[in-house]
């Protein structure tokens, strides 16, 4: 073999080395991109997974939105109702004093009314069944004549017995 065919394996083998080493820097750079495709392909669906849960937030949102500007409405309205009748209170305001004071008015007249009828009304009669009772004798000390009075105005009982009665106490 002549030095020239040395020289050209030589060389053959030092560039079947180059292109040796390049494959496996190659072939480590293809799985470096290939993990990193994989990592892409996560993160593309991880940030899918929180493009949904934020399409589904700004639903909920808009619900939450929509459901408050319709309570806001009702709450306006009824405040603009509230506002219309406290408006017609107040404009009525005078008028109900006056009828109010009238209705008092009244309530006294008729007050005087039914106390003058009151004392111009005859006495009942008594009835047929009820009967007289006669006063309970008492034993003992004498009374004044102030007792003596209440006692005849109490008992509806005619002077005479009341003396009778009366005098017994003193012996």
């Amino acid at each position: 073999m002549s030095l020239v065919a040395i020289s050209m394996n030589l060389m053959l083998a030092v560039l079947l080395a180059a292109a040796l080493i390049m494959g496996w820097r190659l072939n480590r750079r293809l799985k470096a991109l290939r993990d990193s495709h994989e990592g892409f392909a996560l993160a593309v669906a991880e940030l899918d997974a929180a493009a949904r849960r934020a399409e589904q937030g700004l639903a909920d949102l808009r619900a939450a939105t929509d459901e408050a500007a319709e309570t806001l409405d009702d709450r306006v309205t009824e405040a603009r109702q509230l506002s219309a009748r406290l408006e017609r209170q107040v404009r009525e305001g005078p008028a109900l004093a006056e009828a109010e004071a009238a209705e008092r008015a009244a309530e006294r007249r008729l007050g005087a009314l039914l106390s003058g009828a009151h004392e111009l009304r005859p006495p009942r009669p008594r009835a047929e069944t009820e009967r007289e009772i006669a006063p309970i004798p008492r034993p003992g000390r004498p009374l004044s004549k102030m007792a003596r009075a209440l006692e005849e105005d109490l008992f509806d009982t005619p002077p005479a017995e009341a003396a009778g009665h009366l005098s017994r106490g003193r012996r």
